[in-house]
């Protein structure tokens, strides 16, 4: 197994992980701690290839990776007990997951059509699509609805392994800068409540009333 390849199952792992202690939250059976494992751990890449025309996706490819996101959904759902804190453990590893796969999504999409642009687009993608599959099927709060920096994190880690991997540099140092910024920001909008500027226009009328 290649350094890429592990690094591909560490990240759908860490993801499948966080869909399990969702699960854990809403005290689901089995069966659905290994649906929200699977969708979450799968759901970003499942995206991205499809937007590439990379078909079939590549848990069909490689069954391999079900397999993680199942170990993964069945390990929380034994473990999920022992930690003080689910939630704050599901955003932290969310943020490790979405740091490794902000770099894998630019590297796959840059390999696929050569273009910048689009390598930046799937490594956000990718990055983002599996937790918020998670947010909206567990009724969890969405990562993109939190004040602190979420996809601009993921933009940030994307963007990095494009212009490393245009500078030539190997891919070792391309993934490893693309992660420590993707989690650096994110991190410290966690730890420190980092936000981007918002709108400060007046908000939106409800429907009801423009009807």
């Amino acid at each position: 197994m290649t350094y890429l390849e592990f690094l591909d199952y560490l990240a759908i792992a860490l993801f499948a992980a966080t869909g399990g202690l969702a699960a854990s939250r809403k005290q689901l059976d089995l069966v659905g701690f290994i649906f929200l494992a699977s969708i979450t751990g799968i759901g970003g890449g499942t995206f991205r290839d499809i937007i590439l025309g990379q078909l079939p996706v590549f848990w069909v490819k490689n069954p391999n990776y079900l397999l993680a996101c199942l170990f993964s959904g069945i390990l929380v759902f034994f473990t999920a007990h022992l930690f003080e804190s689910r939630y704050r453990l599901l955003i932290w590893l969310d943020a490790i997951g979405m740091s490794a796969y902000a770099a894998l999504g630019a590297a796959k999409g840059l390999a696929a059509t050569g273009s910048p642009l689009v390598a930046i687009v799937t490594g956000m993608l990718t990055a983002t699509f599996g937790g918020v599959l998670r947010d909206i099927v567990a009724g969890e709060p969405s990562v993109l609805l939190r004040p602190e920096i979420y996809v601009t994190a993921a933009l940030a880690g994307a963007a990095v392994y494009t212009g490393a991997s245009y500078m030539q540099m190997s891919e070792l140092v391309c993934f490893g800068l693309a992660m420590a910024t993707a989690f650096s920001i994110r991190g410290g909008a966690l730890r420190f409540g980092w936000t981007m500027p918002v709108y400060r226009g007046r908000p939106g009328r409800d429907p009801e009333d423009v009807m």
